[in-house]
């Protein structure tokens, strides 16, 4: 790290690469190296500026007049590039605009409309649980971690159930498509024209049940609140960001049990704790690394000034173990206090699928704990690359039933 002199603010210069294979692999060693060069950096591969300190990610977070999502949260700047797809019309504009749009989707999300849910979820989480221990061993990744998501997400949203593969593929997608076009975003988008496809049918009024979430959204349509090509859009920004994320945390949070056997003993002996297990495994592991934001104006940033129209890649996985801010940030504590992590984002851009994937993360740790005594792992796990997500692409485990 060396700083830059003979600009406005002396710049902290890196040559990490944040979409590097081993960077994605594992980004923690090289997010601490990052927070302790400063509270900007600018990452010299990709001409962008990089905040990993739980202070500066929220201060980014908590201005979007200023650092923007309109221009895109991934590394390419609509205002100079081509998105790969149509942007996102809650995660990709800025208020009023957003403020308008999330109020529709609010609709769908209030407690009336949610409580049913977690009577299903409990339900599916029960019967998956029970037939995995029957089984005994199993690959925690395709049978539980994108199983039950890929299982209970379409059918309180409404769309078709039978869709698992083109909903994971969609998703590798998306968040690839917010790093680089490079081999993991090639590779993702590999069979790109019928998932897409796919997923514009599912988001049109006519593929919806009119039970679930989804059409819930199109009631803003009739309302005039929303076109109904706008209408189409917020469902799919529904799809994006209340199902990868889930999957990956339920992954990750396996292997932290396994890992942490005293941990999982704590869930057994106090199932009210699955709830601030699931945050404290989204804090812990971060699913999502980061995105990016765009300053609208010239700005000032914790002492560095910043150019209009800079990228600024917000890194959720370097707050959430900033010691700045967490003590002992390496350790998974199920009762920790968890309030203040950046895993679904802060200010008026934070996830919108949150609610829900809390409720599916409940459902199932509450469901295995109550049926399973301890886990161990068969095998070695391995990480699932992506240019924005952290998630696992196999976890062999065995399970000791309760």
């Amino acid at each position: 790290m060396t700083p830059v002199t003979g600009t406005p603010s002396a710049h902290v210069r890196s040559d990490i690469d944040p979409f590097s294979d081993e960077f994605l692999a594992d980004p923690f060693p090289p997010l601490a190296e990052l927070r302790d060069a400063g509270p900007v950096v600018y990452l010299e591969r990709y001409g962008v500026f990089a905040v990993a300190r739980h202070d500066e990610v929220a201060a980014v977070l908590r201005k979007p007049q200023v650092f923007s999502s309109a221009a895109g949260v991934g590394i390419t700047n609509f205002a100079t590039g081509k998105p790969w797809r149509k942007p996102s019309i809650l995660l990709e504009v800025d208020p009023p605009v957003h403020t308008h749009n999330r109020r529709v989707v609010a609709r769908a999300l209030a407690p009336r409309s949610l409580a049913w849910l977690q009577e299903i979820f409990d339900r599916r989480a029960g019967e998956l649980a029970a037939d995995l221990v029957s089984r005994g061993s199993f690959d925690a990744v395709p049978d539980l971690a994108e199983i039950f998501p890929t299982r209970v997400f379409p059918e309180a949203f409404g769309i078709a159930t039978d869709g698992r593969d083109q909903l994971l593929a969609y998703g590798a997608m998306v968040f690839n498509g917010h790093g680089p076009r490079n081999h993991l975003f090639d590779a993702s988008m590999a069979g790109a024209e019928g998932v897409i496809g796919w997923i514009t049918e599912q988001c049109s009024r006519s593929s919806l049940r009119p039970d679930g979430l989804g059409a819930l959204i199109y009631a803003g349509a009739d309302a005039g609140e929303v076109t109904e090509d706008e209408a189409a859009l917020l469902v799919r920004s529904f799809l994006s960001a209340g199902l990868d994320t889930t999957v990956s945390a339920i992954g990750l949070g396996v292997l932290d049990f396994a890992r942490h056997p005293d941990q999982w003993r704590a869930l057994r002996e106090d199932r009210s704790l699955a709830r601030n297990a699931f945050e404290e495994v989204v804090r812990l592991e971060s699913p999502v690394i980061g995105f990016f934001r765009t300053t609208s104006e010239p700005a000032e940033l914790s002492g560095t000034l910043l150019p209009a129209g800079a990228k600024v890649l917000v890194f959720f996985a370097g707050a959430n173990r900033d010691p700045r801010h967490w003590e002992d940030p390496g350790r998974f504590d199920i009762r920790r206090k968890t309030a203040g992590h950046m895993g679904f984002g802060i200010g008026v851009h934070n996830c919108v699928g949150q609610v829900i994937a809390r409720m599916e993360g409940e459902a199932l740790f509450r469901a295995l704990a109550a049926r399973v005594a301890s886990w161990w792992l068969t095998g070695e796990p391995r990480p699932r690359l992506n240019n924005t997500l952290r998630s696992l692409d196999t976890l062999p485990v065995a399970v000791e039933p309760a």
